[in-house]
Formats: structure tokens, sequence, C-alpha cells
């Protein structure tokens, strides 16, 4: 999917979501580094961290992150996501063609939080809109509002590039997570049913 799919009816060159889709990815590549923390000040005693988008050189310190989060989700051991699925998805956080993103959380130097998210069309928005489709922090620092300032980043993103709804789903057995996603969304009582081919 090109970035101009999600807004074919503006050129490239005048868009707005393009425009942001394009200058977050050469953030993505290492060519800036972003303080996101327009909604979310740091609290009093917590640990001071960096909201940022990924960079190439960040992919040995995600790969644990991304490997934790997988694991979560019972993506492990014999039923681990293959290295090529990985790799692809690495490769789109990168790719200025693609609407896939990824921010990090950086604190001391080293990451301790990843958040992913795309952006596709929609039948009830003109708009695009945003799906945080994985959010994971380290265990060791859980509690100190990183994975509340990851959404918030994603939120912001969302707005720069012109999209009014971001969602995202979660395991009903997923407490912890669930209860900071009650304070900062609202559950909408809709149930996810997938398939897959064998």
């Amino acid at each position: 999917m090109s970035l101009v799919a999600c807004n074919e009816s503006l050129r490239p060159s005048s868009s707005p979501l393009i425009l942001s889709l394009l200058a977050r990815k050469i953030a993505a590549c290492g060519l800036d580094g972003l303080r996101l923390s327009g909604f979310s000040p740091q609290i009093p005693g917590k640990i001071d961290v960096l909201i940022r988008p990924i960079r190439e050189m960040d992919l040995e310190s995600w790969r644990p992150l991304w490997n934790g989060y997988n694991a979560f989700y019972g993506r492990h051991g014999d039923k681990a996501l293959s290295p090529d699925i990985t790799q692809s998805t690495w490769r789109r956080f990168l790719d200025p063609t693609e609407p896939v993103f990824a921010l990090v959380a950086e604190c001391d130097g080293g990451l301790v939080g990843l958040t992913h998210y795309l952006f596709h069309r929609s039948t009830t928005k003109i708009e695009c809109v945003c799906y945080l489709q994985d959010l994971f922090t380290d265990p060791a620092v859980r509690g100190q509002g990183i994975g509340r300032r990851l959404i918030e980043s994603v939120y912001e993103q969302a707005k720069l590039a012109g999209a009014k709804r971001v969602y995202w789903q979660t395991q009903v057995t997923n407490d912890a997570g669930r209860a900071l996603y009650d304070k900062v969304a609202t559950h909408s009582g809709f149930i996810v049913y997938s398939h897959e081919e064998q």
C-alpha cells in the first residue's frame, strides 16, 4: 500500500498526511529525534523517558522488546514468529512508502518500550484511521507511565497525520493493560473475530 492510497485525492506534494508520514519516516531513519511530550509531561518521581521514532541502529535493542511482546501473546518457542516476519516488519518501519510506524521509549540510552501503529482507510470516515497494533514496556520499568506516554505519542502522531481515530485490541485477560486503556480510551464493546488460512 502506498502512502498515496491513504489520501489519493490529494497530491503528495500538498497533502498534510503524506508530508507528515514522510517527515516521520525521515525521523525514523535516524536523521532527527523528537521529544514527544505534548500529551504527557514528566511525572514527579517517575523516570525520564524520551519517546522517539525508531532508528535503523535500534534493531538489536528493539528485538528483545519485540520478543517480549510476542511471548506475552504466546508467540514463542515452536509458536514463535518466523525470522522472515520480524525482518519484514522491521524493514517496513524504515520504508518511507509504508504506512507502518514505530515509536520507542528510551531511558538512559537503552530502549524500555515500543509501540507500532499504522494508518488505513475506513468505510466510516473520510480520513484514514490509526491502528495501534503493538504496545510493550520492559517489565522492569512498568508502573512508571511509559505505556501511557507511548499511547499518547501515537495520539499525537495520528493527529498530525489528520487521523481522528486511534484504536487497538487486547486480550480480555490482559488486566494490567486494560487498567491503563480504560484511563486513556473507551472500550466500545466490540468482539474480535479472525480467520487465517492454514
